[in-house]
């Protein structure tokens, strides 16, 4: 039986921080500061900031008189994000919606989203919030996923497909939005400048649940009956075997013209 202990819904500011910290999160941010081309100066916008994870590293990067805003509307995450970045004057937090960016119009060089687009109610109105919001040339990175691509071998892989299926239709708003960025950052006038496919690869089965709530989501499957009740002997079955599997995340760079 899987153990109530894994079915609880983990603190969202403590799974923010173990994606960070994962060497899979690690490279795939690295990406994404690479994508961004900071320079000293410019004004940075992170789109849907969390508790602040990546501020720090942007601000570094736009130092010396550069500046680093983060927007989010969960208040705590946003009074998390400013006792950890309290004493770097150069960050501002502030509380948003961000389909309403509580910014001027073309004051931002460089934005970013970061597994953020996936639960918003429209993203084509946060990529035409940044649009209004940024000078012409900026950039904006988006690291999404497409959860369509996320990948579980066994030796059942019906299974598999099962709870992947519920996932897209039941758990993730907009589950494919990782290979719809292009198409809607072009509805939006901005131009594409490049489309990064990554695909960590995770033999570790509790790194992998940890990330992808496995045990969690397989229980709210059958509770849902996209899976029935041989779905706990399966979980089980791949967390005691030779694990592996997959996720699909795309980086997009888009521009709004000079």
């Amino acid at each position: 039986m899987i153990e109530n202990s894994s079915l609880s819904r983990p603190d969202p500011i403590v799974y923010l921080d173990q994606v960070a910290a994962s060497a899979p999160g690690r490279a795939y941010k690295q990406q994404v500061m690479d994508l961004l081309e900071l320079r000293p100066g410019q004004t940075v916008l992170d789109i849907g900031c969390g508790p602040g994870t990546d501020l720090a590293a942007m601000a570094s990067a736009v130092m010396p008189n550069g500046m680093v805003i983060g927007v989010d509307r969960d208040p705590v995450m946003v009074a998390q994000a400013r006792v950890r970045l309290a004493e770097q004057p150069m960050i501002e937090i502030r509380s948003g919606d961000v389909h309403a960016l509580p910014l001027d119009d073309g004051s931002v060089d460089r934005a970013r989203t970061d597994r953020v687009l996936q639960h918003v109610t429209d993203p084509s109105q946060v990529l035409a919030e940044f649009r209004r919001v940024a000078r012409p040339g900026g950039r904006i990175v988006m690291a999404e996923p497409d959860w369509e691509g996320l990948l579980i071998d066994s030796a059942q892989p019906a299974t598999g497909r099962a709870l992947v299926r519920f996932i897209t239709a039941e758990i993730i708003r907009n589950a494919t939005i990782g290979r719809s960025l292009p198409r809607l950052c072009v509805d939006a006038g901005l131009s594409v400048r490049s489309v990064i496919t990554v695909a960590p690869v995770f033999r570790d089965f509790t790194m992998a649940d940890q990330l992808f709530g496995l045990r969690r989501n397989v229980a709210r499957a059958i509770d849902a009956g996209y899976l029935d009740a041989d779905g706990e002997q399966w979980i089980e079955d791949i967390a005691a075997r030779p694990f592996l599997a997959t996720a699909l995340l795309f980086l997009v760079t888009a521009e709004v013209p000079a």
